[in-house]
């Protein structure tokens, strides 16, 4: 075998150029495969992580459209959701394992030692952790005692902690929004930014009756106690679906929805969206994938005119082959041999230039890419399947010659 092989990377030493022209639809073929599989797998675990930030079971309730006077206002019109909404939805529906309105004001200064910083501001449950599955990477999340007593207490996302507190030390300490002191009992374990761009850590979060009482920065909404939203975390062995059934008739009843009239509230599944979005990717990459097979077929086929023409060019060599006892064997063994060293070797090339222009795509920051080495086995192994397969019908015909006649070819 060690000599085949030996044999066979001379042959395309002679013919450099021809070789290096012959492996070319191989060398794109292979690179286009690596390229595409490589942003595949990227987006799909961009969505993975995106359905893991919202909470792989959770829903989110929101107010729909009013319908007042003949005038049909825009979604989040309709009467508010509240406090008491999500503690029905918490106690009477046996899925929803917890439930968290939250209210989200946007532009407030935290300051701390004269170190200002705009942010995010929300409050809400201590159950909304729960849903989103965020965990505390420092200190703890404050309480339902803490909520009931409107309690100067704040947990922080990681970009606050950075820019209020670059020296570390933050749990524990205080910080000031409007004027009034916060103890910071928690930093939250790092997120990045959302599927529409959004720094999830910069953030700060207080119970929501801390953020109505002492910030004082909630508009009057005709409803007592309300939010702008409802989180619910669903128990993960139940289905989403008779979630949202049961969420839905809840929610009708307690806004008095006449019977057959529409809702005026929605229950968004962002990870059911997430998923279609990954389908539709996947789907998207299937196809730019089958666009990569078909050149490594155009490649293989210029694999196999070129061995056709190394066949002609060297008859008389396979008939002194065949004369002096070479087996019809070891003539396709050879042949066969050179085609698949010439597509692993274009595979080879292929794949370095598959992994940098992964790596290029990933710099311009428009698609996430996940270079895997089963990637790389992949793709070497479709080089050598593209030699054996286009590369038989030149070894078989070469082993077919008779000797004879070889040795007369001029």
């Amino acid at each position: 075998m060690t000599a085949a092989v030996s044999v066979a990377l001379t042959a395309l030493r002679v013919n450099a150029l021809r070789s290096f022209l012959a492996m070319l639809g191989v060398i794109i073929g292979v690179g286009s495969v690596i390229v595409m599989i490589s942003i595949s797998q990227g987006a799909k675990a961009a969505v993975d992580a995106q359905i893991s930030a919202l909470g792989a079971n959770s829903l989110q309730l929101r107010p729909g459209s009013s319908f007042r006077g003949g005038v049909r206002g825009g979604s989040g019109s309709a009467t508010p959701l509240s406090d008491e909404d999500a503690e029905a939805l918490r106690e009477n529906v046996p899925f929803v394992i917890a439930a968290a309105g939250i209210i989200q004001q946007r532009g407030l200064t935290a300051v701390v030692d004269g170190v200002n910083w705009a942010t995010e501001v929300a409050g809400t449950h201590p159950d909304y952790f729960i849903v989103r599955d965020w965990a505390i990477a420092e200190g703890r999340p404050f309480t339902v005692p803490e909520l009931d007593g409107s309690a100067r207490v704040a947990v922080i996302g990681r970009t606050v902690a950075n820019e209020l507190f670059p020296a570390g030390g933050a749990v524990g300490a205080t910080l000031r929004i409007n004027g009034v002191p916060l103890e910071v009992t928690g930093i939250l374990a790092e997120r990045g930014q959302s599927s529409w761009g959004q720094d999830q850590d910069d953030v700060i979060f207080v119970p929501t009756t801390t953020l109505r009482d002492r910030l004082g920065s909630v508009p009057a909404a005709g409803v007592r106690n309300p939010v702008q939203a409802i989180w619910l975390g669903i128990d993960r062995a139940r289905n989403i679906e008779p979630a949202t059934e049961e969420i839905t008739d809840l929610m009708r009843v307690r806004r008095n929805v006449r019977l057959g009239a529409e809702d005026d509230f929605s229950v968004v599944n962002f990870a059911e969206f997430l998923r279609a979005r990954s389908e539709t990717e996947s789907q998207l990459g299937l196809l730019l994938a089958a666009t990569a097979v078909i050149s490594l077929v155009v490649g293989g086929i210029g694999i196999m005119n070129i061995m056709l023409v190394s066949v002609t060019e060297r008859t008389r060599e396979i008939g002194l082959r065949l004369a002096i006892g070479a087996r019809q064997g070891d003539v396709r063994n050879q042949f066969l041999i050179e085609a698949v060293v010439l597509c692993v070797a274009g595979g080879l090339v292929g794949m370095a230039f598959g992994a940098a222009g992964a790596l290029f795509v990933e710099s311009l920051g428009e698609f996430p890419v996940s270079i895997e080495p089963t990637i790389a086995l992949v793709a070497i192994g479709a080089a050598a399947g593209v030699g054996i397969l286009f590369g038989f019908y030149p070894a078989h015909r070469a082993s077919r010659l008779n000797p004879i006649d070889a040795l007369r070819y001029e």
